[in-house]
């Protein structure tokens, strides 16, 4: 949501005790210290409260028939993610580092950070990027796309893509410790309950029957949230910041209990009772394994939330204040701009844009 989340990175800043409350919120609280974080398995809550604010929603998406030799371009999509699934044929993805993946028939592949790439159907073919080709609407958010030779009409390949507005709420910096693309085999070792999702997809993409445009467009967005589900319960790679607070038990139920009452106006010694450690020991460890103090991480926390509440779900700005605990919608407006830099009423310019997007 802002540059300034900064609870995920490799590299604590440095903070001062203390603090008052400031426009009829919580404060942010300081602490500083250090130590290693002790680690254990992501437990089902965790898990849970990881994926619960998760939104994937799809914004636009394309079944696609080639021939034997093509070459897709896919423009960037800051903000977004995109999503493929190759029903039928092989193909090479090329992505904007000039890595290159396989892909087979069965294969899904996700980029959670929406960066450009291509689609080929080996090295060295030249690309057209997918706006480019004429477009037969199939469905609000789906359409279909013939990319094949008219010398050769006959599809080699055959896939489903689309790129999603993708949201993790208060734990949106997971998103950014995401690798650039996940990749799901036929094999799927890591992901064994997405198999039978993407065997549906590729019936429903080969055969076309009534209503199947709007059905792949669900069964993308349940696929999508599985591979990012594997991605967490696999421990998120080994990846530091939150993840490792979440498998310290001295923070994990701190950090647990600010998600599941963001509202509540926490003081550093309640979430240290949370974790069953001194007020001292928590604030310490919180401020060197995540880089920001407890209450700033609430605070921060409060505005990921307020603004996908205000941009996704249209609640009003008062609603919105009151459920994070603020004393006047005022309050939480001055809050607000001074974490995202904006007011909260920008966030409403959101879902009229991208609805045109969705259209247009």
């Amino acid at each position: 949501m802002t540059e300034r989340l900064q609870y995920l990175t490799e590299s604590p800043g440095a903070g001062t005790p203390g603090g008052a409350p400031a426009d009829g919120a919580p404060a942010d609280g300081a602490a500083a210290g250090g130590g290693p974080a002790g680690q254990f398995a992501l437990s089902s809550d965790l898990i849970s409260e990881l994926l619960t604010s998760m939104r994937l929603r799809g914004v636009r998406y394309r079944r696609v028939h080639a021939g034997p030799r093509f070459g897709l371009n896919f423009d960037a999509k800051p903000g977004r993610a995109y999503f493929h699934f190759l029903a039928v044929g092989s193909a090479v993805l090329r992505t904007e580092d000039g890595s290159v993946h396989e892909l087979s028939a069965g294969n899904a592949v996700f980029l959670p950070h929406g960066e450009s790439h291509q689609l080929l159907s080996g090295p060295d073919i030249p690309v057209r990027g997918i706006d480019s080709f004429d477009a037969v609407p199939l469905s609000n958010a789906v359409c279909d796309v013939d990319a094949c030779p008219s010398t050769n009409p006959n599809p080699s390949a055959i896939f489903f893509n689309g790129y999603m507005d993708f949201d993790l709420g208060g734990m949106q910096g997971l998103s950014r410790l995401m690798p650039d693309v996940m990749l799901v085999d036929a094999e799927g070792k890591r992901y064994p309950g997405l198999m039978p999702i993407l065997t549906s997809m590729r019936r429903e993409v080969c055969a076309g029957r009534v209503g199947f445009a709007g059905i792949l467009a669900r069964l993308a967005e349940v696929a999508a949230a599985m591979i990012v589900r594997g991605w967490v319960e696999c421990g998120c790679d080994n990846t530091s910041g939150l993840v490792a607070a979440l498998r310290d038990p001295r923070l994990a139920c701190a950090i647990l209990a600010l998600h599941r009452q963001p509202g509540h106006h926490w003081t550093v010694a309640e979430l240290a009772a949370e974790c069953n450690v001194s007020r001292s020991v928590f604030a310490d460890r919180f401020h060197t394994t995540i880089g920001m103090p407890p209450l700033r991480y609430a605070t921060e926390l409060r505005m990921l939330l307020a603004g996908q509440w205000l941009a996704q779900d249209t609640v009003p700005i008062q609603s919105v204040a009151q459920r994070l605990g603020y004393t006047s919608q005022a309050a939480f407006s001055r809050a607000f701009k001074r974490v995202t830099g904006r007011p909260p009423g920008a966030s409403r310019d959101t879902p009229r844009s991208r609805a045109a997007e969705e259209v247009g």
